[in-house]
């Protein structure tokens, strides 16, 4: 999500959980990622992922926005 005020949007739907399962690699424990997606009248929707449970110092660090429709639904895939 930008902070920037020409593209900032406040029509943002609630945090919720991407329930991803991944394997455990080396002694790194999985991580719980939370995404939130803003919606645009005039441009494509926008998901951002990023970690759950960190400082907002560290999200800023570590987070992926992309247009919404670039994310599948895992569930729906298998």
């Amino acid at each position: 999500m930008s902070t920037d005020p020409d593209t900032f949007d406040t029509r943002t739907a609630p945090d919720h959980c991407a329930d991803f399962e991944t394997e455990t690699r080396d002694h790194r424990p999985d991580i719980a990622l939370r995404s939130v997606v803003v919606e645009y009248e005039d441009r494509p929707d926008r998901r951002t992922v990023y970690p759950a449970g960190v400082s907002e110092m560290e999200r800023m660090s570590s987070w992926l926005t992309a247009d919404d429709d670039a994310f599948v639904d895992l569930e729906a895939t298998r």
